[in-house]
C-alpha cells in the first residue's frame, strides 16, 4: 500500500460505507473526491492521507481509530435473510455490516463478562435437502424440552433465545422488506440475530426471531455453495418457517386448543399464544387440521377483513426487546469496570451506533453521572418469600452476567 495513513484497514472503509448505506459514488460526492479514489482505498492499492481520512471519518460519523482497527474474522458462514428475494444487495450489505458491528461489540464485552453459554441443538447436515419436516418438528420439540419451556405459550421469545446464548440485536433498517438475519460467528462460536424493528408488532417480531432461530439450528452447517438458486433459498426459508411454527405452536398442545379452525377462534387464541392469526392458519394447514381448499377459504376471508396489513391486537400486545447487550453495558458501567468514554474508545464506534445496536436510550453513552435520573427503590418489606423459602419479587428467569474473574458458585 503506497503512502497514505499507516495501519489503514481497507475492509473497515467498505464496512463503514455499507453500514451507512452508501455507494462508492455517493461517498465520493459526500467528501468531494472521485469514486476511483474510494475504489483504490477500499481495494488496498492506496490509503487515504491523514487529512482525507479525517474527512472520511467525519462524513461517515466514525472515529478515525475505527479505520485503523483490524477486522475480526467472524467467518464465512452463510447469513440468512428473510425475504431474500425482495431485499436489495445494498440493504443486505448494510444489515450484514450492522450485525458484524454487534458481533465486534459482543467480543469486546466478553473481555470482561461471561455471557450465557450457547445451548442450541444442531442439525449436523451440510445439505438442507437432507432435512425432512419430521426432523424439524422433533428438533423444535427438543428445544422446548432442553430449555424447560413446557408445551404452552412462550412468554418472551427474545429472552428464551438470549438465555440459550443467542445475542439479539433489534433496530430499524430503513426498509419494510427486511425482517431479520442471523449468523454464527466463528470467533466466539456464538449465534447472532438482527431483527428489524421497522414494523415492530409483537407477533411479527416473535415470528421473525423464531424464524432466525430455525436458521441457526437447522442450517448452521449448510454450505453457501449449495444455495445456488431461488428454489434453494425458498426451501431453506420454508424449513425455517416450519421450525418457527412448530416451536411457537407445538402440535400436541396448540392443536387441542383449536376447537374450530376459524378466524374468530384464532383471534381468541392470539393474545394467549402471541402468534399472528396468519401464522395459525399456516400451522393448522401444516398439521393437517385444515385442507388445502379450506386454507384458501380462510385466506380469502382473512383478506376481506383487511388483516393482511394489520391484525386485531397488533397494537395491544407488548413488543419484546433484547436484554443481553443492554444489560452488559449497564453492568460494566454500574460496577465501575469501564466508563462510558472508555467503552466508546474500546468499541471504536460513536455513541449513537452503540446505543442503537445495544438497545440503549438515546444519549445514554454520552450522559454524565449528573444527567442520570435517580430511580425509586423497592422497600425492604416489599420482598416476599415463596413456598420454597426463597425471597424475591417474581419468579421470572433472568439472564446472569457474571463479571469475568469473579468466582462462580
Amino acid at each position: 500500500m503506497r503512502n497514505g495513513t499507516p495501519g489503514f484497514q481497507p475492509g473497515r472503509l467498505v464496512e463503514a460505507r455499507d453500514s451507512r448505506g452508501l455507494s462508492q459514488i455517493a461517498l465520493a460526492n459526500l467528501i468531494n473526491r472521485t469514486s476511483s479514489s474510494i475504489s483504490r482505498w477500499e481495494g488496498g492499492n492506496q490509503s487515504p492521507e491523514p487529512e482525507a481520512l479525517d474527512i472520511l471519518a467525519r462524513a461517515l460519523n466514525l472515529p478515525m481509530s475505527f479505520f485503523l482497527q483490524p477486522q475480526p474474522k467472524h467467518g464465512d458462514n452463510p447469513m440468512f435473510f428473510r425475504s431474500m428475494a425482495i431485499t436489495t444487495q445494498a440493504l443486505r450489505r448494510r444489515t450484514c455490516s450492522r450485525l458484524h458491528w454487534a458481533e465486534d461489540i459482543a467480543l469486546q464485552i466478553q473481555e470482561w463478562l461471561d455471557l450465557p453459554e450457547v445451548d442450541l441443538p444442531q442439525a449436523t447436515v451440510s445439505d438442507y435437502r437432507e432435512i425432512c419436516d419430521e426432523d424439524i418438528e422433533s428438533i423444535a420439540t427438543e428445544c422446548r424440552k432442553r430449555w424447560k419451556l413446557g408445551m404452552g405459550p412462550i412468554a418472551d421469545m427474545l429472552l428464551v433465545m438470549e438465555n440459550a446464548g443467542v445475542c439479539v440485536v433489534k433496530e430499524e433498517v430503513g426498509s419494510a422488506t427486511m425482517d431479520g438475519l442471523s449468523h454464527w460467528s466463528e470467533i466466539d462460536q456464538r449465534p447472532y440475530v438482527l431483527i428489524a424493528s421497522d414494523k415492530d408488532a409483537c407477533v411479527r417480531s416473535r415470528l421473525d426471531a423464531a424464524h432466525e432461530l430455525g436458521h441457526l439450528i437447522l442450517h448452521r452447517h449448510v454450505k453457501e455453495k449449495s444455495l445456488v438458486d431461488k428454489a434453494s433459498f425458498k426451501e431453506v426459508e420454508r424449513q425455517a418457517f416450519l421450525f418457527a411454527g412448530a416451536f411457537l405452536l407445538p402440535a400436541e398442545s396448540f392443536s387441542v386448543e383449536v376447537w374450530s379452525p376459524s378466524l374468530n377462534s384464532f383471534l381468541s387464541l392470539k393474545e394467549r399464544w402471541k402468534v399472528s392469526i396468519g401464522a395459525m392458519v399456516k400451522r393448522c394447514h401444516a398439521l393437517g387440521i385444515v385442507s388445502d381448499e379450506y386454507e384458501q377459504r380462510l385466506w380469502k376471508h382473512y383478506g376481506a377483513r383487511g388483516w393482511r396489513k394489520s391484525e386485531p391486537l397488533d397494537d395491544v400486545l407488548t413488543v419484546e426487546s433484547p436484554r443481553l447487550l443492554n444489560r452488559s453495558i449497564r453492568l460494566l458501567i454500574d460496577e465501575n469496570v469501564r466508563t462510558r468514554e472508555q467503552l466508546l474508545d474500546d468499541f471504536h464506534l460513536p455513541a449513537s451506533d452503540v446505543e442503537s445496536l445495544c438497545g440503549l436510550p438515546r444519549g445514554f453513552m454520552t450522559s454524565t453521572e449528573a444527567d442520570l435520573v435517580v430511580l425509586p427503590r423497592i422497600k425492604g418489606n416489599a420482598f416476599v418469600s415463596n413456598p420454597d423459602g426463597e425471597v424475591g419479587i417474581s419468579n421470572a428467569e433472568l439472564i446472569n452476567f457474571p463479571v469475568r474473574g469473579e468466582k462462580k458458585e
